[in-house]
């Protein structure tokens, strides 16, 4: 297999400057002993982790600001991780976790790029049985509801996570599973309200317009 390229850039946010290597394009792959194969990552999902999507640069620009005094914060299903990368910069308390087997590699050499500490990142899968991460008291995610399938497994991954006082936001770009995942999370005790966002002209690519800030509490 050819050796990957990479881009390297720098994204504003509020007058901070976050910088990341991420993946050319999304033509890029290597898997030279099948570990992501292994795992059930085709060569086509395989780039998904490693280039900025317009759902994940909206979630950081949320966390440039938010209420993080004294929170611990889960990052689940991180890619590139630039909210946790955002988070960071901002001395937070925040954990980072992934399936796809490169992330940590990038998420290392990102956290260098930016002077940072070591962000902690796990990876493991939404329906291990435990994976050693403990409890949260806010949980981010974006772009996390593809299939039917994630809807069980992600909202029950939350609550493994979740203490019992928690919030949790995700940023879903309208792929139509939504509705289902907030009942679920409804029957987890959590109150649901969502919204369209707006002034986004930061963004570097256009944010889908049946795409929505999914926020949930209890």
């Amino acid at each position: 297999m050819s050796p990957l390229r990479f881009r390297y850039q720098t994204l504003e946010f509020s007058g901070t400057d976050i910088h990341v290597r991420t993946l050319r394009d999304k033509q890029q792959y290597t898997d030279d002993e099948d570990v992501a194969l292994n795992l059930g990552i085709s060569s086509a999902t395989w780039p998904l982790f490693g280039v900025i999507w317009a759902s994940g640069e909206l979630l950081a620009h949320m966390m440039i600001d938010y209420d993080i005094e004294g929170r611990r914060v889960l990052e689940v299903g991180c890619g590139i991780a630039l909210a946790s990368l955002v988070l960071n910069h901002r001395s937070a308390d925040i954990t980072a976790t992934d399936y796809h087997p490169e992330v940590e590699s990038f998420l290392l050499e990102n956290t260098r790029l930016n002077d940072g500490n070591d962000i902690p990142f796990v990876r493991t899968g939404w329906g291990d049985k435990d994976s050693g991460l403990g409890d949260f008291d806010l949980i981010i995610g974006s772009d996390l509801l593809y299939e039917q399938e994630h809807i069980d497994l992600l909202s029950n991954f939350i609550e493994q996570h979740a203490k019992p006082h928690c919030e949790v936001i995700i940023i879903d770009p309208g792929r139509g599973q939504h509705a289902r995942f907030s009942k679920k999370m409804v029957g987890f005790g959590y109150t649901h309200n969502q919204n369209k966002p707006t002034d986004l002209d930061y963004l570097s690519q256009p944010f889908p317009t049946k795409g929505q800030v999914l926020h949930y509490q209890r």
